[in-house]
């Protein structure tokens, strides 16, 4: 009786303290994860408040909060605009993976972590935040923008490629042999590809199957259809949060618009708590020795990133100002880093990966608003004074520019 008391009471502070920190970030129009990732610093061991009662609740409510990450992610795409975006923009997606993956598999094997751990790394380094960016974007009042699509692609390839790109990690932190991750990789693929082939030809009558005009019955239907597909996922090696993020994609219309609107609180809540357990597992003094090598990642993957979203943007004939927002846009990382660190602290690999990871998130997080904003203006002005020191100009660029970077609301 007197743990449950303590559980109860543990747990509620918890809850209440990230919803204060929630309505903070909210008032000052910046994204909430640093601060659940310092509260979980705070919380964990060699923090200031050590949790007890509550840490084993607080680690299943965190394996909630990775899948329903997943799902709403999934329900944000139909599989039709996915198969569209791989045909179209896949040169964008292969150069993301390049510049961005390869930083953090270099800095892991200079620090002689081991091949599995740049794997890991890689991941960390190469996936942006779409929840982050996308507040970014409303934020800055950018969603009608042209080079808005570019930068979108390139998410969706990024959250797509995760599908393959989690198989693979978990078998390689499983330490399986060779062959067996070959039939983990067949697998993933092997389901990938089946769930976009029925989502596309047959997604009404999946939807029409789960769907209904009661809203409690809609979330207990789709909620647990997830949880079992991402619990056969998990038994498979596959990951369960590719199981959940394939029954988002499979999931259409106006099913999809409203398990969204009923799991959105949830998401949010477990989603908290799942970054919260992150930071639980990083001890803070871990976290000085990382430090500079966070940096020194940070400011590599920053000029890459702009790179990426530049390149993408000029491929998509977008003008010089809208490439230089598209590649400040897409420098915040978030969500999907903490995923796959979290898959290595679980398995041990490497005690520093995950104060690494952590640095590199909070450092990252909070640039990633400022890149989005300042980039373009930055650029314009050193292109300008490049200009009057005598670099030519090139005909026709001044029309170039305000025609392809004007704004327009879809």
């Amino acid at each position: 009786m007197q743990s449950s008391a303590v559980f109860l009471i543990e747990f509620g502070c918890l809850i209440l303290g990230l919803g204060l920190l929630g309505r903070f970030a909210g008032r000052f129009r910046f994204s909430p994860i640093p601060l659940y990732l310092l509260a979980g610093l705070a919380f964990g061991e060699g923090g200031l408040l050590p949790l007890g009662a509550s840490e084993d609740f607080v680690a299943v409510g965190a394996e909630i909060g990775v899948i329903l990450l997943l799902l709403m992610l999934g329900l944000e795409y139909t599989a039709t605009d996915l198969v569209s975006h791989l045909r179209t923009h896949y040169p964008a997606g292969l150069v993301d993976a390049v510049l961005n993956a390869l930083p953090g598999a270099v800095l892991a094997l200079l620090l002689g972590w081991g091949p599995v751990a740049a794997v890991v790394l890689a991941g960390v380094t190469w996936v942006s935040s779409s929840g982050v960016i996308a507040k970014i974007l409303g934020d800055l009042g950018r969603l009608g923008n042209r080079e808005t699509p570019a930068v979108l692609s390139i998410l969706v390839l990024e959250d797509l490629s995760m599908a393959v790109y989690l198989p693979i990690v978990t078998a390689l932190l499983a330490g399986v042999s060779l062959a067996a991750g070959g039939v983990t990789l067949a697998i993933a693929v092997g389901v990938l590809t089946l769930v976009l082939v029925l989502a596309v030809r047959f997604g009404r009558l999946v939807s029409r199957f789960v769907s209904s005009d009661d809203p409690e019955k809609l979330l207990l239907v789709v909620l647990g259809v997830t949880l079992v597909v991402a619990g056969v996922a998990q038994q498979l090696q596959v990951s369960a949060a590719v199981g959940a993020f394939l029954v988002g994609i499979a999931l259409s219309g106006e099913v999809a618009e409203g398990a969204t609107s009923l799991l959105a609180p949830l998401r949010d809540l477990f989603a908290a708590v799942f970054f919260v357990f992150f930071g639980l597992h990083t001890d803070p003094a871990s976290i000085p020795p990382v430090l500079l090598p966070a940096l020194a990642l940070a400011a590599v993957t920053t000029a890459t990133k702009i790179a990426t979203g530049y390149w993408a943007a000029l491929r998509a004939g977008i003008g010089p100002r809208g490439r230089w927002r598209a590649g400040g846009t897409l420098v915040a990382r978030g969500e999907f880093s903490i995923v796959i660190a979290g898959l290595a602290v679980t398995s041990g690999i490497e005690p520093s990966l995950g104060p690494l990871a952590t640095a590199y998130v909070l450092i990252l997080v909070l640039l990633g608003p400022l890149t989005a904003r300042w980039t373009e203006p930055l650029a314009t002005r050193l292109t300008g004074r490049s200009r009057r020191h005598g670099a030519p100009v090139p005909p026709g660029a001044h029309e170039v520019l305000d025609d392809q970077d004007t704004v327009g609301r879809t």
